[in-house]
């Protein structure tokens, strides 16, 4: 008989096609995300399974499992899947990083430059019927990025290709990550290393680049926003979590900071009721950082692969662990 594999949500028809050579394969064509009980229910008797970020493989999910060889991850992140436990059981996890750099650092760019030069503000007010006369100098005026101070919290792979963006438009380029990348990197990159306190304080736009765990869990909330420039933006493309959203809220409508670009939020997807949503200072986009037709195809790509090792016992491309 042919090895099971689950699919948690469907995938691009040629990774299917490559799937099913292989594999008895299912897709789940319901509810997104997967009901904890329809996965719990499959992955008793699977030796593969493919899996999207909002798809939570815990402990006792994991335990379920008796012939499970790899859980092979649609996404970059991996803190939906209990990779201790997985390693416990000798059961690989493969994710996609790299691929999606490019992409990444392209909307948090586009985010910055949205924010900054009020772009989705004009169009709302243009489908909305208020462009009532010519601007004059005075009116709906945005910012230079020239010269500005652009903050990266988590110089890797993403914030690294972000400043190389930055430094194109003649940008101040500061950083602070738990370990400092070496001199020549920061030299190629424009970057100087500084503290998180003068990253937070010096700062006229910060760009999030880190991953949530306990230490970054809502890092960014008032206490932050009060330290930073009342007329600093803050730009979010990595977890939506590490932020306190309901005191970004706030601040942004008390103007403590004068903006935001998010593409990630606390909780997914985000309803036309939330506060965020109300305010003209912020711009939204609904956690498409790696939605390109050339990404996401690598991406299938790349999680078809890591199942197919993980399936022969090999470690996959990009493994988490074991």
């Amino acid at each position: 008989m042919r090895k099971k594999v689950f699919l948690t949500r469907t995938l691009h028809d040629f990774a299917l096609k490559e799937l099913r050579k292989k594999y008895q394969i299912e897709v789940h064509l319901g509810k997104i995300p997967v009901p904890q009980k329809k996965l719990r229910s499959k992955i008793k008797d699977i030796d593969g399974l493919i899996c999207f970020p909002y798809d939570k493989i815990n402990k006792e999910t994991i335990d379920l499992a008796e012939n499970l060889k790899v859980i092979s991850t649609y996404s970059v992140g991996f803190d939906h899947i209990d990779t201790k436990h997985a390693k416990e059981k000798k059961i690989r996890v493969g994710y996609t990083p790299e691929v999606l750099t490019d992409a990444t650092a392209d909307l948090a760019f586009a985010l910055l430059l949205d924010v900054l030069r009020r772009v989705s503000e004009g169009d709302r007010i243009i489908r909305d019927g208020k462009w009532k006369e010519i601007y004059g100098a005075y009116d709906y005026v945005g910012l230079d990025l020239q010269g500005k101070t652009l903050g990266i919290l988590g110089l890797g792979r993403i914030g690294g290709t972000l400043a190389k963006r930055a430094k194109a438009f003649d940008m101040k380029i500061i950083y602070h990550n738990r370990n400092r990348i070496s001199k020549s990197k920061e030299k190629s990159l424009g970057a100087k290393y500084v503290p998180l306190e003068k990253l937070i304080s010096q700062s006229d736009v910060i760009s999030i680049h880190v991953p949530h765990t306990k230490e970054t869990d809502k890092m960014f909330g008032m206490k932050i926003f009060r330290k930073m420039k009342k007329t600093a933006f803050l730009i979010n493309t990595s977890r939506g979590k590490v932020i306190n959203q309901k005191e970004l809220a706030t601040a942004l409508k008390k103007k403590i900071i004068a903006g935001a670009g998010l593409d990630v939020f606390e909780e997914e997807p985000v309803g036309k009721n939330n506060s965020l949503v109300k305010l003209e200072n912020v711009v939204l986009a609904p956690h498409i950082g790696s939605s390109t037709e050339e990404t996401r195809a690598k991406m299938a790509e790349i999680t078809v692969k890591n199942l197919n090792l993980g399936m022969n016992e090999k470690k996959p491309i990009y493994s988490v662990g074991y």
